[in-house]
Order: C-alpha cells, then sequence, then structure tokens
C-alpha cells in the first residue's frame, strides 16, 4: 500500500501549505498521540525543531494535537536529529519528533518521527498513523481532566554534548587541532562548537547566527564553499559542515578538497576493523555509494550491503542483519553502538579521533580510495510509468551489457519529486557518459 502523506523521511512539504499547515500538523500530533498511547501510564512526547521560521508555528500546533489526546509534551527547542532520538530513548518517551526539513531552504518544513527506541517508525506504524489522519478523531479525544501538559526542558543541549564526547575514549583530546565548523545556521549551532572546544580543539564558526531564514543558505553540508574558503584562509587542520539538522556531515580536508560520506566511511571502517569493533565484517551503504569504495573494503576484507535510498533502509539493514556502521555518500553517517540514526557530530569525532591519533594531515587520512567516474542525469516525467516501456527496458539491458561487471548502472525514480535518476559508474568516463546520455533520452522520449 502506498503511502499518502509520508515520504522517504516523515512528512514534508512547504511551510503553510499542506500538508505543513498547522491544522494539519495538530491532526498529525493527535493522530501518533493515539496511535503510541500504549498502556495506563502517563504518556510523553519530545520535540525538537531546527531553527526556520516555521518552526514555531509547527510547534505549537503538534503541541495542540499531542495534549488534545492526553499526552504530555517535552519542548526541547532547537536540536539536532540525532539528540531528538537520543532523548526519546533517554527520557523514557513514548514518542520522538524533530521538525525539520533537513537540507532544504527555510520555507520548507518537514515532520519526522521517533519511536519508542529512538529509531525512525516502519512502514506500517506510519500507515496506522494515516489511518487515523483520515479518520474521525472527535470521539478518540482525552477527557478534561486527562488532558497533556507541555513543559520547555531545560538543559537538553548539554545533555547532548556529554553523550556526542563520551562516543570517545576519555584520554582522546583534539588540543592542537585547528577545526573550522559550519552548522548551517541550524540546529546544531550550539552543540556543536561547544562539544568540539570542550574536546580541546581551537574552533572557528560558521552558520551559527540563525535568523528563521537562513538556514543552510549558502553554508552548511549542500553550500560547503565558504567553508572551504575559511579553512584554507585560516589554515585550518579541519572543516566539518553540517546539515540544518546535523544528522550529515562532509569534511573539508587541510588543502580545501571536499570529503564526502563514501570516505568517511572508509575511514571509520578501517579504523574499527583494525581495533575489532565491528559488529559485522562489513558496513551497509546505498546503491549510490561509488564502486571504488565497494573495492576499497573488499581490499581490506570487508564487505559491502547495498540498500535503496534513505538512511531509514540504511538502518533497517543494519538492525536486520547486525551490522554497527552504515551510511550514504551525502553524509549520513550511522553508528549504531552510539545512535539510531544519522548523526553529523559524532561522525565527525570519530574521524577526528582517527586523525589525532595518527598524526597524519586529513588529505591523507580521508584518501582511502579514488572513486570511479560517476555521472548522474535527471528525467522529468508529468505521468504514467516510462520505466515499464518496452523501449526503455531494452536501453537498460543494453546498457547494462555494455558497463560489464567493470560498472553499475542505478536507475530510480525520486521519492520527492517527479523525476527518474539515471546513474552509471565505471572505469571508462566516456563510456559512463554515453550511457547515461543514451538511457536518458529513451526515458524522455517514453515520458514524452
Amino acid at each position: 500500500m502506498t503511502r499518502k502523506y509520508f515520504g522517504t523521511d516523515g512528512i514534508r512539504g512547504r511551510a503553510n501549505k499542506f500538508p505543513i499547515t498547522p491544522d494539519f500538523a495538530m491532526k498529525v500530533g493527535m493522530a501518533a498521540g493515539i496511535a503510541f498511547r500504549r498502556g495506563d501510564h502517563r504518556h510523553r512526547v519530545v520535540i525538537g525543531k531546527d531553527t526556520r521560521l516555521s518552526g514555531y508555528m509547527i510547534e505549537s500546533a503538534l503541541q495542540a494535537g499531542f495534549t488534545s489526546v492526553g499526552m504530555d509534551v517535552l519542548l526541547l527547542g532547537p536540536m539536532p536529529t540525532p539528540a531528538v532520538a537520543l532523548l526519546t530513548r533517554s527520557m523514557r518517551a513514548d514518542l520522538g519528533v524533530m521538525i525539520s526539513a533537513s537540507h532544504n531552504p527555510y520555507d520548507d518544513n518537514g515532520i519526522k518521527l521517533f519511536a519508542p527506541d529512538g529509531y525512525k517508525l516502519s512502514d506500517e506504524v506510519e500507515l496506522e498513523i494515516e489511518a487515523l489522519l483520515d479518520a474521525d478523531l472527535g470521539p478518540k479525544l482525552a477527557d478534561s481532566p486527562a488532558l497533556g501538559r507541555a513543559k520547555r526542558i531545560e538543559g537538553a543541549q548539554a545533555r547532548y554534548i556529554e553523550f556526542a564526547k563520551r562516543t570517545l575514549n576519555r584520554a582522546v583530546s583534539f588540543e592542537g587541532l585547528r577545526v573550522v565548523v559550519d552548522c548551517a545556521n541550524g540546529a546544531a549551532y550550539k552543540v556543536a562548537p561547544e562539544a568540539l572546544w570542550e574536546l580541546g580543539a581551537e574552533v572557528i564558526t560558521l552558520g551559527v547566527e540563525p535568523n528563521g531564514v537562513n538556514i543552510n543558505k549558502d553554508v552548511g553540508s549542500t553550500a560547503p564553499n565558504a567553508l572551504i574558503e575559511k579553512v584554507r584562509e585560516t589554515r585550518a587542520d579541519i572543516g566539518i559542515a553540517l546539515d540544518g539538522d546535523a544528522d550529515r556531515v562532509i569534511i573539508i580536508d587541510e588543502k580545501g578538497h571536499v570529503v564526502d560520506g563514501d570516505q568517511l566511511m572508509a575511514v571509520v571502517a578501517a579504523s574499527w576493523s583494525e581495533d575489532g569493533r565491528l559488529s559485522a565484517p562489513g558496513l551497509v551503504s546505498t546503491v549510490m555509494s561509488n564502486l571504488g569504495f565497494e573495492r576499497y573494503l573488499t581490499s581490506i576484507g570487508l564487505t559491502l550491503e547495498r540498500t535503496p535510498v534513505g538512511d531509514r533502509y540504511v538502518v533497517e539493514r543494519m538492525r536486520a542483519q547486525g551490522y554497527n556502521l552504515g551510511g550514504e555518500p551525502s553524509g549520513h553517517i550511522v553508528l549504531s553502538d552510539y545512535a539510531t540514526t544519522g548523526d553529523g557530530l559524532v561522525a565527525a569525532l570519530q574521524l577526528l579521533s582517527v586523525v589525532q591519533r595518527a598524526g597524519k594531515p586529513v588529505s591523507e587520512i580521508c584518501h582511502r580510495f579514488e572513486p570511479l567516474p560517476q555521472v548522474m542525469k535527471n528525467v522529468r516525467y508529468a505521468g504514467g510509468r516510462p520505466l515499464d516501456d518496452d523501449a526503455v527496458r531494452a536501453a537498460i539491458a543494453k546498457a547494462t551489457e555494455r558497463l560489464g561487471r567493470e560498472g553499475r548502472l542505478v536507475i530510480r525514480p525520486s521519492g520527492t519529486e517527479p523525476v527518474i535518476r539515471v546513474m552509471a559508474e565505471g572505469d571508462d568516463r566516456d563510456l559512463v557518459n554515453d550511457v547515461v546520455a543514451n538511457v536518458a533520452d529513451v526515458i524522455r522520449a517514453a515520458a514524452a
């Protein structure tokens, strides 16, 4: 069954346009509260948000919805997504909510839900909530004496900072490291610089002056140019770029080069393998991870499990098959010994600990493999199912044959827009370009 409101990462859209409106957000609070109102205890929900202007509106609407069904609301204020997942478990809440549209511009927003164990909801639970969203909830509202209360939690940021620091051995210190951290004017604008400073680093900040509309604007993991310039200007050892809700990270080395999630996972995988910390001989990533990364893992005796795009699918595979490391090239790095979702700050701390221990520059530590040429084109379509067209199927089969065992072809519809993404990679750049162009042309013709 297709989900009506939930996408690959919660409910998302333009702020104050359906479904990110106050009336619908209130109903989301009511429906999710009812779905997780299990047992006779006093129920509670933890709500965090990033720094978007619309966060105030959505937070108040959710609060009204949850309290109307008898749930107590614990308000965290601006906090990273992984911190909300952590505190949902730590505070024994029945549900966790993060109000964020991640790396999107400020005029988008979204609602992410976490189960009591801190993991994102399963498809089955999301479908249960969707059924409630389309139902009359009047009979399920709490009686007047059973209405919920709301309370703003003080010290939540300090709790997350302490958690992040404790993911490292107590003897680890970043003294002597000059770090530029770009918080995207988002949820980590206080906690990330503070954690790094407490660990001994010399910290230079970017993107730590949120005003409600500048989140992700020319800063953060999707816009690294400002960080690159600052790293070069200050001769820093490393640049750390988070996104708006701090569940992803990219690194800038001391030369100003971007280090993506594949290279970061390679560093952590090699380090954890040497230290005997991998719970399984490999890791989990998506179909978008570079073939060069997979070859590197094979060379050090590790395997790569691939999933569809989306960190929720990575986490599901990790849990099902016992892996404690996974992620995406975009910088969602999941370290399940510590977190239930991607955590940009914790991933950066793990990398810094490897750098400090090795005493080598980031450019050397983070260059584990040469990425293979990878090309992607997006083909827009108005409707229908162009991938079912016979000519498209034939083109895909021919392209796969041309690439052979030394390449990969990935065709996937976007989960957020009417676009089919055509990606190929291989040792021969000209061949990869030609394959992608040919398949995209055939899909475009079928979609016309």
